[in-house]
């Protein structure tokens, strides 16, 4: 059992839960809860290395189990330690390392989400959580948006991190990725999204609700949409728009 916050295994987590530099130079990421830690099971992602305590629940057990048939390697830490590596209020015993894998992006692309300037991590969180359940095929990260693999994106996502491939990119690569898309700029000015055809080939970028969208994210945008609305509200936060704008994607091309 571990016990010591000097071990070699914790002085790594604690440097991935604390910068996205270091999450980048790992090449590794935490995955923190039993939730989390089943989806990366159920995905066939890679893993490092996973901690557990005496306070892991029956599903929770069951679990590390399935992880120890599958020859990952597992360790129980006491709960004090356990407890000073998670920052959630109430830990479920159990945490994974895992490797920065990701699922090959289906070709050719006709859905792709473009989340910019997105710094809250609970919306970026949402965004892909949506996307997912959305049939997003792939989301591109532009430069100043927040690290997706962040804890708090993480728990946020739900487990979406491992059902749709991510890649944080430069402008210039996104351009090319997306020159036989359409690009939608999610705007306040823009045409109403109910009278916009969005079921050809498409990107979809969503910028923050504080700064708007890039420079960037305007020059590549072929066409700005927005959602009606009815109340005296300004606008929606980014991941309720950003939401309703990708399921409006989704009704357009199921209709008969």
């Amino acid at each position: 059992m571990i016990t010591s916050s000097q071990n070699p295994k914790i002085k790594l987590i604690h440097a991935l839960l604390g910068r996205a530099k270091e999450r980048r130079e790992a090449g590794a990421f935490v995955a923190d809860g039993v939730r989390l830690v089943e989806e990366a099971v159920n995905s066939n992602w890679g893993f490092r290395f996973v901690l557990y305590d005496a306070s892991l629940n029956e599903r929770g057990s069951s679990l590390i189990e399935r992880l120890i048939s599958r020859q990952v390697e597992v360790e129980e830490v006491s709960e004090p330690l356990m407890k000073s590596l998670s920052d959630t209020e109430t830990p479920q015993g159990i945490l994974a390392v895992l490797e920065f894998s990701q699922p090959p992006i289906d070709s050719p692309l006709n859905f792709v989400l473009i989340p910019d300037q997105i710094r809250d991590p609970g919306n970026l969180g949402t965004l892909l959580r949506t996307a997912v359940a959305a049939g997003v095929q792939a989301l591109f990260l532009p430069p100043e948006t927040t690290d997706p693999f962040a804890p708090k994106v993480l728990r946020s996502g739900m487990g979406a991190h491992f059902r749709v491939p991510i890649r944080s990119m430069k402008w210039e690569k996104i351009q090319r990725e997306t020159k036989d898309l359409q690009v939608f700029l999610a705007d306040m000015e823009g045409i109403s999204c109910w009278e916009t055809d969005l079921r050809p080939p498409l990107a979809l970028i969503v910028g923050s609700e504080a700064e708007g969208a890039s420079q960037e994210a305007r020059e590549l945008a072929t066409q700005k949409i927005s959602i009606p609305m009815s109340g005296k509200i300004e606008s929606l936060n980014a991941g309720v728009a950003g939401s309703v704008l990708m399921f409006e994607v989704v009704r357009q091309r199921n209709q008969i």
